[in-house]
């Protein structure tokens, strides 16, 4: 059991010095800022027990989650700093297709159950990925079926088994993931070949069958821009089932954010627009590349936009720290390889602490910090 402190003035008066800080950091050089970063980390330690991600975001509904391996859970670094900041989890690998049945009919859920009772035994909820990820089912056995019918019954088989192994423990499931390309046309894949677009509905009314009282989402990558073709063919999908009664609840964004793929201008306009359509909406996979106060700026907006969109039910941080990143040379989470939190940490915490406060910072940039 957590056991935390609750003191709001504290936190509050924590995370606008920190806020003052990153804003301070580029102007004040690299020895203040280094100064400035050093006080901050030691305010933390002292104070994270009253001043965490997992509290903060609880208190306004919404949750915080992070991507978790399986083989990690026997480091207590590593745990440590999951059940204390984080309150969902999403296994990264371990409920793919190749992963749960390896052969066909024969499902194996050591690893993922593993995840989900460290969640259930720390008050965590579960979010399962990648039920059909067009992109990513490689198993010979998937790919030497050569008939709709064949297909078809795999498919519906997986979902069902996989959901009904994890009734009332999972709450919500990314049904399809990764179905569309850039150009806005369904991905080329075993499942399209066979089954054509339809096995996207197919899908999602198996999913409903199986497990009556999980949210069933969509996720993809790179539909961020609203203005994109890409984005467009997924917001006309799920238009068209809300239309026709398709039981889709959700809409997840993988979010992962480059230099040559930043974040876009109207991010917060494209979680609206697929709000207004009557499903939740999820920033199901996010991390930054870059370090200090540039990829610290760029959380702070995602985590604002989230806040100001009424359906965004929270997000997750795609890794726990940059050392368990499946791209750690891109530094692209909340904690160093060390563990200690960085300067993105305070930029995700300030927003939502504000909040809850009921401080307008909650929707300043951190440079506004400074206005007169």
């Amino acid at each position: 059991m957590r056991h935390h402190a609750h003191q709001p003035t504290r936190a509050l008066a924590l995370v606008l010095a920190l806020a003052l800080a990153l804003a301070l950091g580029p102007a004040i050089g690299p020895v203040s800022a280094a100064r400035a970063d050093h006080t901050a980390r030691a305010d933390h330690t002292a104070a994270h027990a009253a001043d965490t991600l997992r509290d903060s975001f609880a208190a306004r509904g919404r949750h915080i989650g992070a991507a978790t391996l399986g083989n990690k859970l026997g480091d207590p670094a590593y745990t440590g700093i999951l059940d204390r900041e984080f309150n969902s989890v999403t296994p990264e690998t371990e409920l793919e297709w190749d992963s749960v049945e390896p052969l066909q009919g024969q499902f194996v859920f050591t690893r993922a159950d593993q995840i989900v009772a460290h969640a259930r035994a720390n008050d965590m909820t579960v979010r399962g990925r990648s039920l059909i990820a067009p992109s990513s089912v490689h198993s010979a056995w998937f790919s030497n079926l050569r008939s709709a019918t064949s297909v078809r019954a795999a498919m519906n088989h997986h979902i069902t088994s996989v959901l009904t192994h994890y009734r009332g423990q999972i709450r919500s499931w990314g049904v399809v993931t990764e179905a569309f390309t850039e150009t806005g046309a369904v991905r080329r894949s075993h499942f399209e070949t066979y089954l054509g677009r339809d096995f996207i509905e197919t899908a999602f009314r198996t999913a409903r069958a199986a497990d009556p009282t999980a949210t069933l989402c969509y996720s993809d990558f790179t539909i961020d821009d609203f203005d994109k073709p890409k984005t467009q063919a997924v917001y006309a999908m799920v238009r068209d089932f809300k239309v026709r009664g398709v039981p889709i609840d959700c809409v997840g964004f993988q979010s992962h954010f480059t230099p040559t793929y930043p974040m876009p201008a109207n991010y917060q306009r494209t979680l609206a627009e697929f709000a207004a359509l009557g499903v939740e909406v999820q920033v199901s996979e996010l991390d930054v590349a870059g370090s200090g106060y540039p990829q610290a700026e760029i959380y702070r907006r995602v985590v604002v936009a989230c806040l100001a969109t009424l359906r965004c039910s929270g997000l997750t941080v795609w890794g726990v720290r940059d050392i368990d990143s499946w791209r750690s040379g891109d530094t692209p989470v909340l904690f160093d390889a060390a563990g200690n939190p960085k300067p993105a940490y305070y930029a995700v915490l300030c927003p939502i602490a504000a909040l809850a406060a009921s401080s307008p910072i909650a929707t300043m940039s951190v440079n506004a910090v400074m206005a007169p």
